[in-house]
């Protein structure tokens, strides 16, 4: 398929992964009120926030484009977790997380504003956070990292590292699972040519156990 990738997203994190698959693509940022999408299911949620974006953006586009759009929540006992308001709220949240397995749901929507083709697919990775001290959270919120991430963390955080023991999707907690975005695209028509396994593991520094099953399988 020859056409024009469109990211929606500002997150440098999410352009530097769309980067390992040697494909050209574009930002354009969806300036849309997340807190509008209030589905109580967190896999259906960040679908549809997801969604969102895809058509604010398509609204926007002249020419037939194929948009990218994604949304991360954290879900800690069914309850999502977004971005934190401030620094009181990150506190909350990283002391809820502390010593717990949560989840992490990253949905991404693909939009093909020629055809009005839709796929969507959604990475669930399970998050087994360590036993930090309140020290150790108060030392990571001063960096200012936690506002503008689900659940108040990133989970690559080369200080904080809240969990050294994850044995799940490590791109799909960062927003973006590569390996789903993959298999996305194939059902889009769009061949990504490069090794994504090899190159995502390379550039986050991670052995991933999951990607064979992802890749293998289509999405239902």
């Amino acid at each position: 398929m020859n056409v024009q990738l469109i990211l929606a997203s500002a997150s440098p994190r999410r352009q530097a992964l769309l980067q390992l698959l040697g494909l050209p693509f574009q930002v354009m940022v969806a300036d849309v009120d997340e807190d509008s999408i209030t589905h109580p299911d967190p896999t259906i949620n960040v679908v549809e926030t997801a969604r969102l974006k895809a058509i604010t953006i398509a609204a926007r586009c002249v020419e037939p484009v194929l948009i990218i759009a994604s949304d991360t929540t954290v879900a800690l006992d069914g309850q999502m977790l977004n971005k934190p308001v401030d620094e009181a709220e990150a506190w909350q949240m990283l002391q809820a997380l502390r010593g717990r397995v949560h989840y992490v749901h990253t949905g991404l929507v693909l939009l093909n504003t020629a055809t009005g083709q839709t796929v969507t697919d959604v990475a669930t990775t399970p998050v087994p956070m360590r036993s930090y001290s309140d020290s150790e959270i108060a030392a990571y919120i001063a960096t200012g990292d936690p506002l503008d991430k689900a659940g108040g963390y990133a989970i690559q955080h080369p200080q904080f590292q809240p969990a050294p023991n994850l044995s799940g999707c490590y791109a799909s907690v960062m927003g973006f699972p590569l390996c789903h975005l993959t298999r996305a695209l194939r059902q889009m028509g769009v061949i990504v040519t490069i090794d994504v396994a090899a190159a995502c593991q390379q550039a986050i520094q991670y052995d991933c156990p999951v990607y064979p099953l992802i890749l293998s399988r289509s999405k239902e």
